[in-house]
């Protein structure tokens, strides 16, 4: 059963378990901000989710990360549904993410309604496509 929280520091053994790209010191900021979530089925910790602000008023997902025996299960589409519903009420009128041209997170997006627009090119890595769902 989908459940989603926000995550604790009791929670960086789990985190790390999942998640390589930020330090120990910007874990527990996500933490403190409440821009970290723990993605569980029932009490089962399967996942995280994490954002930040765009120019610093956009919010953005940074990272989506399910176990693998988790993905393409809906845990995914209900914890970004979970996340938008809150931006949502926070006042955001759009929300924000990215993918890798050569990763099939892109398609994830589309299928929740995000629009492609526009890309980031970098070099020796493929183009970081962002994408853009606004709110009604």
């Amino acid at each position: 059963m989908f459940n989603i929280r926000y995550a604790l520091k009791e929670d960086k053994a789990f985190w790390f378990t999942i998640e390589c790209h930020i330090c120990e010191d910007k874990f527990y900021a996500k933490v403190r901000d409440k821009q970290g979530y723990i993605i569980c089925d029932g009490d089962k910790e399967v996942g995280i989710l994490r954002y930040g602000l765009f120019w610093d008023n956009i919010p953005f997902v940074n990272l989506i990360e399910l176990d693998e025996s988790y993905r393409n299960k809906g845990f995914g589409s209900q914890a970004m549904k979970s996340w938008e519903d809150e931006m949502q009420k926070l006042g955001y009128k759009l929300v924000m993410t990215s993918s890798q041209s050569n990763e099939l997170a892109q398609h994830f997006y589309r299928k929740l309604g995000y629009i492609d627009s526009g890309c980031l090119l970098l070099v020796n890595d493929p183009a970081e496509i962002l994408f853009v769902k606004y709110f009604d």
